[in-house]
């Protein structure tokens, strides 16, 4: 079995087979057997049956997984590396490689029946400018992954395990939130990859909820509450939803804040995933009712609620 860890002989494949580490991919390569291990190992559990590999590259992880876990499905979207994973795969019939571009796959397709035969992890290695949305693609997916383990640079993951009030907690880490439990797992220096890149990179673990704890009552809704609170950070949390969710006024978004015990000059990154859902369900009520609330003076109009 080659040593797929190994710097030379990854540099001597690639030489092989006419390939140079492609930036626009983020291609550097992780070439050390122990920290591939621990990855690999990493998303394991009891049930899974299939992982999801995005990213395979020459292979090193991809090979670790099919060691372990009954079906690997590979997916890498440079064609030549494509054809160099038939070669150092060749000999792992329970690996398929799908020359595709994660995010634009049809990932039901992708997994075809995987699911049906057991649990279903994700395992990756994401380059940076594509983090965010591989992420929000699986999670948002639908389908019932058991757990999503990638590598990420290092500040990539403090923003995807922040709490909030931290400086790096953002929209990203409230929609994860939702969906599951984000655990930062391990540090990589850069000096086992090939080649080195600039930054270090972590791995986390984001473990997906069998059942939701939180039932938004518009989803879509909740989704855009959160992209508001974050979209002016400077902004208090009233006059960010008054700019994201013109459908209700002003003073209907600082009363619906107040209903919910905050303070008027509260921001976005101070909150919890369930506050925001408290606030979306507040909101989604006011909208469905077409109407400011009652108050002793009666329902206000919104033109008499801006003019307060």
């Amino acid at each position: 079995m080659l040593d797929l860890c190994d710097p030379k002989t990854i540099k001597e494949l690639m030489a092989a087979f006419g390939l140079s580490f492609r930036k626009e991919f983020g291609q550097n390569f992780l070439a050390d057997r122990a920290t591939v291990a621990a990855i690999a190992g990493a998303c394991g559990g009891p049930d899974i049956k299939t992982v999801l590999e995005i990213g395979a590259g020459c292979g090193s992880l991809t090979q670790e997984l099919a060691l372990r876990y009954e079906n690997v499905v590979a997916v890498e979207i440079d064609r030549g590396l494509q054809k160099l994973l038939k070669f150092t795969l060749g000999e792992h019939a329970n690996v398929r490689v799908a020359g595709e571009d994660i995010t634009k796959a049809d990932l039901a397709a992708l997994m075809g029946d995987s699911f049906s035969r057991g649990g279903v992890a994700v395992c990756a290695n994401l380059p940076y400018y594509i983090t965010t949305p591989v992420i929000t693609r699986l999670l948002g997916s639908g389908l019932p992954f058991d757990n999503v383990t990638v590598m990420v640079q290092s500040e990539v993951a403090d923003r995807l395990c922040a709490v909030p009030g931290a400086a790096e907690y953002g929209s990203v880490t409230a929609f994860l939130n939702y969906y599951g439990v984000c655990r930062r797992l391990m540090e990589v220096p850069r000096s086992l990859f090939v080649p080195p890149p600039k930054v270090d990179s972590s791995v986390v673990r984001i473990n997906m909820y069998g059942e939701r704890p939180l039932k938004p009552a518009d989803e879509k809704l909740f989704f855009r509450v959160i992209r508001a609170a974050f979209g002016q950070r400077r902004k208090t949390l009233p006059n960010a939803l008054s700019a994201g969710i013109p459908e209700l006024t002003k003073a209907e978004h600082l009363r619906i804040v107040g209903e919910c015990g905050l303070d008027p000059s509260v921001r976005g990154e101070t909150l919890s995933c369930a506050a925001f859902c408290g606030i979306a369900d507040r909101i989604a009520a006011r909208i469905a009712a077409g109407t400011a609330p009652e108050t002793e003076g009666g329902a206000r109009t919104p033109r008499e609620s801006e003019e307060e």
